[in-house]
């Protein structure tokens, strides 16, 4: 028996919601394709996708 609850991941918005040259969100750094797909993921996917934000918020603060 799997006793594991799934996580429900959060969505990471901020209410910073402006998409940069590459539509991606300047507040939770998702892509516009990320955020309209969110509440359909599973909660790997969401991951996935928490993790590829960090991602990009550590590339752009390193330029």
């Amino acid at each position: 028996m799997n006793n594991k609850k799934p996580l429900n991941i959060e969505s990471p918005c901020i209410r910073q919601c402006c998409l940069d040259e590459n539509d991606v969100c300047i507040g939770c750094f998702r892509t516009l394709d990320e955020i309209l797909k969110w509440n359909s993921l599973s909660d790997n996917e969401k991951q996935v996708i928490m993790n590829t934000c960090i991602e990009r918020k550590q590339k752009k603060e390193s330029r």
